[in-house]
């Protein structure tokens, strides 16, 4: 593992997301349309750079070609964006699992498990109940289906800890802020802003989550040497 790679690649991902967000904000779009796609993978290499899992990278890659296929503004664009992000949610999915497993991980408390579960569940089913007279006809049950495996996501993220579960908390946020669009709700000014800054907070968050409970090092101590470079 090479720390000034995983430095770098970190900062990259900063300055990548502030032109992303300062672009949706600005109301320039080009910035936009040149930032979003460059996101996750550098996400993905710094998980990997960091000793992340093939699984986590996979995860992160399957959003980087959700990010891509929804900068075009067409249903099949929409829909095959959101089977990539679905693959993705397998990913984690499975990843939660094993992750799990392998961090020999207590398992949470029944009543707490029990808590999350049926809060989620009150999420899912009162989410895509309000969205569902606005959907188009032939959105509506990939929408349900799509919701009902971020929520499983979700719950999966909650259940490997603190970090990686506001990650996929903020990822419903996200997705659902989407959602209220396409079934045309009003929208807070500038949506795009806040449904990037919940996205990438999510995407980040649940990395940083599994690299922790996988006993991945996320940012690695620099060695004396480095620390002397860096200072001189």
């Amino acid at each position: 593992m090479n720390a000034r790679h995983a430095r770098v690649l970190l900062v990259a991902l900063g300055l990548v997301t502030v032109v992303d967000l300062v672009s949706l904000a600005a109301g320039y779009g080009t910035g936009h349309t040149v930032a979003k796609p460059l996101l996750m993978p550098l996400l993905a290499l710094y998980a990997r750079v960091c000793g992340g899992p093939r699984l986590l990278v996979a995860a992160l890659l399957f959003g980087w070609g959700g990010d891509v296929l929804l900068l075009f503004d067409a249903e099949p664009a929409f829909l095959a964006g959101m089977a990539s992000f679905a693959a993705g949610h397998v990913c984690y999915l499975l990843l939660f699992r094993q992750t799990t497993a392998l961090a020999g991980k207590r398992p949470p408390r029944a009543r707490a498990t029990w808590l999350t579960a049926v809060a989620y569940a009150l999420a899912l089913v009162t989410t895509v109940a309000l969205l569902w007279p606005g959907l188009p006809a032939d959105l509506r049950v990939p929408v349900a289906g799509y919701s009902l495996l971020l929520t499983a996501m979700a719950y999966g993220a909650a259940r490997l800890g603190l970090l990686a579960g506001i990650g996929g908390a903020l990822f419903m946020l996200s997705d659902t802020l989407i959602a209220t669009g396409v079934a045309e709700w009003p929208q807070l000014p500038r949506p795009d802003f806040w449904i990037m800054i919940t996205y990438i907070a999510a995407q980040y968050l649940l990395a940083r989550g599994v690299l922790g409970a996988a006993g991945a090092q996320p940012v690695p101590p620099a060695t004396y040497r480095e620390r002397r470079t860096l200072t001189t």
